[in-house]
């Protein structure tokens, strides 16, 4: 999972440079491009989560069986695989991100 979000961030990335140097030559600031990279490549994640927690809410009650010393709406288990998985896909977007802050505007909006 991280090397698919690592990849699929870096890709849209090296190809938004253009932007991210235009955005800088405007005045945007390094967090803040920081902070749109991030945001945008969460949010797939985010929703992710959300609607696999709407299934797996769902399908606990079929699955009631199968689970050992585990209650199906244990949310201690929820929360725990929730925010790891968080953590995971933020840790995979921070090195694009960090990339797009250093891009050099000049440079950005020279190379064609």
């Amino acid at each position: 999972m991280v090397t698919y979000i690592f990849g699929v961030v870096s890709y849209t990335s090296a190809l938004r440079t253009r932007e991210f140097g235009i955005r800088m030559a405007l005045g945007a600031t390094s967090a803040e491009v920081h902070g749109l990279v991030m945001r945008q490549a969460m949010t797939p994640v985010l929703l992710g989560l959300v609607f696999g927690l709407a299934g797996t809410l769902g399908l606990t009650r079929a699955m009631a069986d199968l689970l050992f010393h585990v209650r199906p709406f244990d949310p201690l288990t929820y929360t725990s695989v929730t925010a790891f998985l968080v953590a995971v896909a933020a840790s995979a977007c921070v090195l694009p991100a960090r990339r797009a802050t250093r891009i050099d505007p000049v440079r950005a909006l020279r190379d064609e």
